[in-house]
């Protein structure tokens, strides 16, 4: 997933794969892309990766036992970002606000389950590009597999937490927040057996209404 996800965007990012004048993709651009391993080499499985709109060659990874790792030139170079934050280095989702670059957030807990998977404590913040980190609550969502930042406010945010893997929790289920993190409203729960290990964001972006964006409703 990494590898394919890093050489697709250093494609992009170079100019490699012209896009129509409508914004859309040609697919037989994509024929001659090869892919090649960039790294980093420590953490295991990833499942969460994200991009930063404004700055083509930033990405951000959450690795399933290696905490979050950042690359400023394309995949070149990665540096471990969240070593100094949680104790448990177990990431299940990444997401970086595309209103404010340096507004980053981070769920924990690895999102693919098996027989030995890693646990976190929550949710995680940085608001300086992952310079510096603050826990922001969910203890017990274990694990947290999705992050929605709304793309005009990153103050407003939804979270999928699956929850407990082997047993059931009442922190599961569809969370959001409406003030970065401060505080955070179940807004989706079906039972202390079910958890959320996605989110829509198309469709998501596509209800708001320029009311609620303005209110900060979501």
């Amino acid at each position: 997933m990494l590898r394919s996800f890093v050489a697709l965007a250093l494609a992009l990012a170079a100019g490699a794969i012209p896009a129509h004048q409508d914004g859309a993709m040609s697919p037989s651009r994509f024929g001659d892309l090869a892919w090649r391993q960039v790294g980093p080499f420590r953490g295991g499985r990833v499942a969460a990766v994200t991009g930063v709109p404004s700055s083509p060659e930033t990405y951000y990874l959450g690795a399933a036992l290696g905490g979050v790792w950042k690359t400023i030139d394309g995949g070149n170079r990665w540096t471990p970002i969240f070593d100094h934050a949680s104790p448990l280095g177990s990431i299940g989702a990444v997401a970086a606000a595309a209103s404010n670059p340096d507004v980053i957030y981070v769920g924990t807990g690895e999102s693919a389950p098996r027989e030995d998977a890693s646990f976190g404590d929550g949710m995680w913040k940085s608001t300086d590009a992952g310079k510096t980190w603050a826990h922001i609550g969910l203890e017990d969502s274990r694990h947290i597999a999705r992050i929605v930042i709304d793309p005009h406010n990153p103050d407003l945010v939804l979270v999928a937490a699956q929850g407990h893997i082997y047993g059931p929790n009442e922190q599961r289920g569809v969370f959001r927040s409406t003030d970065g993190g401060r505080s955070w409203r179940k807004v989706l729960f079906v039972s202390d057996k079910a958890g959320a290990i996605d989110l829509q964001t198309g469709q998501i972006q596509s209800n708001f209404s320029a009311r609620d964006r303005y209110t900060g409703r979501m």
